[in-house]
């Protein structure tokens, strides 16, 4: 070694030290390597709908010292970006009739202390070129689990009574849960109030025209619609059944982590 430094004109020192700094890249590369095999994984087993910040927490869990910016660059440079496609918005609530209308007791207090305390309920509209599909969803405000859903080619009490029924057989809530929806008619008619009333459920409802009222359930239809709707072409209605079918009991429910849960799925959540 002393022979090779001397025909070289180089000093030991300056020959260990490159040889240092040789085997520190070299093991910056790996990690960078395996950082962006892991990261694509994830990406990928999320189906391409997570981005940096949640993918960030993912990796920290495992024990990664990650920033999210880092993240944000190597997706970049790996082209992976999540699902984002065009919106658009069709009008599912008709307010316009002479049904009584409940208070809005829930008024935007959106934080409960355990499940089936509070469920907040929506329709949504799903494209189909075989023809139009509604989803009725409701979701419980703990948790932020879907308990009860239901997809129909009409936007009629039915829908919703289907939804609501679903959901009381499922998680059988104590008597003086709140359900709080729209004033839409499906809601506000007879037959649907009559079911809560069997159900001992008390009543909520937004103000006209105002959609923070009900923040949480368009939130998460929001996120449906990013994450799947926008990003799929729907051919026939079995095939938009199926879809929504995995991405709310085996994607969202189970395995989608949520901010607002301290980055845990609802089912997670729900059984911690």
């Amino acid at each position: 070694m002393a022979k090779m430094c001397i025909v070289l004109n180089v000093s030991k020192s300056g020959y260990y030290k490159w040889i240092k700094e040789k085997a520190n890249e070299n093991s910056y590369q790996k990690r960078r390597k395996a950082l962006v095999a892991r990261i694509t994984y994830l990406f990928l087993d999320s189906q391409r709908r997570y981005g940096s910040p949640k993918i960030t927490k993912l990796l920290k869990r495992e024990g990664w010292i990650v920033s999210e910016r880092l993240v944000g660059i190597l997706m970049h440079e790996n082209g992976l970006r999540s699902c984002v496609s065009r919106k658009f918005r069709v009008a599912t609530t008709d307010s316009n009739h002479a049904n009584p209308v409940a208070p809005n007791v829930l008024n935007q207090n959106f934080v409960t202390t355990a499940p089936n305390k509070v469920w907040v309920t929506d329709i949504t509209y799903i494209p189909c070129r075989e023809g139009r599909l509604y989803l009725a969803s409701i979701l419980d405000l703990y948790t932020r689990k879907i308990v009860g859903w239901k997809l129909a080619d009409r936007m009629t009490t039915d829908l919703v009574l289907a939804a609501l029924d679903q959901a009381y057989q499922a998680e059988n809530p104590l008597p003086g849960l709140l359900h709080h929806s729209d004033r839409g008619s499906q809601y506000t008619s007879a037959e649907y109030r009559l079911r809560l009333e069997q159900y001992q459920m008390k009543t909520s409802m937004s103000r006209r025209g105002n959609c923070y009222d009900n923040a949480c359930i368009e939130s998460f239809h929001s996120v449906l619609k990013k994450e799947l709707i926008y990003c799929t072409r729907f051919r026939t209605k079995d095939q938009a059944y199926t879809a929504l079918f995995e991405y709310i009991e085996f994607f969202y429910n189970r395995k989608r982590i949520h901010s607002a849960l301290n980055y845990l799925s609802p089912e997670r959540f729900e059984a911690q």
